[in-house]
């Protein structure tokens, strides 16, 4: 399934670089493997699932049109897909989602609906509703095997861009919210690395998943705003994702605010590269990794770059108190 997504949606997506992060590398002692899909159309991963998703669609179903929901990412990817395939969609978003990636789905000529919550999780109830109500076919952010099976496209680059590098990975680092990118990267790098290690990065505010595979059901979080945008959220109760992360996944790491804000930061002086907070923290969940794996490979997922300037100021602040904190604390005389 993922081997025909690749092919179907090939002629509509970019085969993003891998970065040998020479100066992350400096920085945790490991080898580290940037899948840049910040780069990718649409700033991010998800336009891969959307795509599969709507292009495996037959007529009738193109005829009924599109609705779906997203904190952003996921909407930007349906409009886009939806625009390639000519189907009408609409996008349901939380209150208070990414400016940016809002003002680029109306530019693609798709419907907003901002539903009244915050959470994510709401607005995938109610375009669920309109959808059975007969307002277009649903398509999930993460909750369908077409949807994982476009995600795990970034599998089958990655391992086809590690080929040309000694040895594949030790570790492969994905950040997780519905988890629709972790099972399909997941299904393939199992079948062709059956013994890498998956992890599996979540920001502490927000661990929806972490805690239902600890939990062994779908459970709802107390969930605190996070930088990590693009993973917020709850799962669906039926959420196929969740069985599929329990059995891929090997390591779970949550990932605090300022640990994200650095990361991104970081990119930005590393590799001149402005990612979001969903990518700072698989960047970060890839640097506790190292901490513990000294020497090895890690190749880690940046699975976004929408974010907006405010958002990426915020973090910029976060990450310049941070490193005053430790400073501070390194100079301290009980350091």
């Amino acid at each position: 399934m993922i081997h025909d997504a690749a092919r179907r949606i090939a002629p509509h997506v970019l085969r993003t670089p891998l970065i040998d992060s020479e100066p992350m590398a400096a920085r945790v002692g490991c080898r580290v493997l940037i899948k840049a899909e910040h780069a990718q159309h649409t700033g991010s991963f998800k336009v891969r699932g959307a795509l599969n998703a709507v292009l495996s669609l037959d007529a009738e179903a193109r005829g009924l049109g599109i609705v779906t929901a997203s904190s952003g990412n996921h909407g930007l990817a349906v409009a886009t897909a939806s625009a390639v395939a000519d189907v009408p969609c609409r996008i349901h978003l939380p209150q208070g989602a990414s400016a940016v990636k809002v003002d680029a789905i109306r530019r693609l000529g798709a419907e907003i609906v901002i539903v009244d919550s915050t959470d994510a999780y709401q607005a995938e109830v109610q375009a669920r509703a309109a959808s059975e109500r007969g307002d277009g076919v649903y398509v999930s952010p993460y909750n369908d095997p077409h949807v994982i099976a476009g995600q795990g496209t970034v599998g089958v680059d990655l391992v086809a861009d590690v080929a040309t590098h000694e040895r594949p990975p030790d570790a492969v680092v994905v950040a997780v919210g519905g988890g629709g990118l972790m099972s399909g990267v997941g299904m393939w790098l199992r079948e062709h690395w059956p013994d890498v290690e998956l992890v599996g990065a979540s920001p502490a505010n927000d661990a929806a998943m972490a805690a239902s595979i600890a939990a062994g059901r779908v459970v709802e979080v107390e969930a605190a705003p996070t930088f990590s945008d693009g993973t917020a959220g709850g799962l669906e109760p039926d959420a196929i994702t969740l069985g599929l992360c329990d059995g891929l996944v090997n390591r779970w790491i949550t990932v605090d605010e300022h640990a994200i804000a650095r990361a991104c930061a970081a990119m930005i002086d590393d590799h001149r590269a402005v990612v979001e907070g969903a990518a700072g923290c698989a960047l970060a969940a890839a640097a506790i990794h190292a901490a513990d794996k000294p020497g090895a490979t890690i190749a880690v997922v940046s699975c976004g770059g929408n974010v907006s300037s405010a958002a990426l100021r915020r973090m910029l602040v976060a990450a310049d108190a941070a490193d005053a904190a430790d400073a501070a604390d390194a100079a301290s005389p009980n350091a």
